[in-house]
């Protein structure tokens, strides 16, 4: 079971990986960095990320169509944020806590293959050891 590090250096071994983040989306503030982050400052990015993430996480429009009262379920498993050279992938983890944090992938668009990142980053937020 890997760890904060061993899990973002996994993501960077992804085709087109610029940066990742382990994000703590309550607070903001970034658990973990590799690589680059946009604007070169993985603290800024880690709070812009979390306005987008809680947003999404907060809001019932995103919710399971029928939760069957799995209130403690994220309501959203991933979110996607394309511009013209990259890809922004936020993936939500299920914690035994309160399941506030999330990896965030930022890839290049020309390298990346979005579908094989949003399936990989899905494996390493079941596997990732929070503790």
């Amino acid at each position: 079971m890997p760890g904060i590090d061993e899990c973002l250096l996994e993501a960077m071994r992804l085709p087109g990986a610029r940066g990742a983040a382990l994000v703590d989306w309550t607070s903001g503030l970034p658990l973990g960095t590799v690589g680059d982050a946009p604007g070169g400052d993985h603290e800024t990015t880690a709070t812009e990320a979390s306005e987008l993430a809680r947003m999404a996480a907060e809001h019932g429009a995103f919710a399971v169509g029928d939760n069957k009262g799995e209130d403690d379920l994220p309501p959203v498993e991933d979110v996607i944020v394309s511009n013209r050279d990259s890809y922004h992938l936020l993936r939500f983890v299920d914690t035994s806590f309160d399941s506030s944090v999330f990896l965030h992938l930022w890839l290049n668009r020309e390298e990346g293959n979005l579908a094989l990142a949003r399936i990989r980053l899905g494996e390493m937020a079941e596997r990732l050891v929070l503790g």
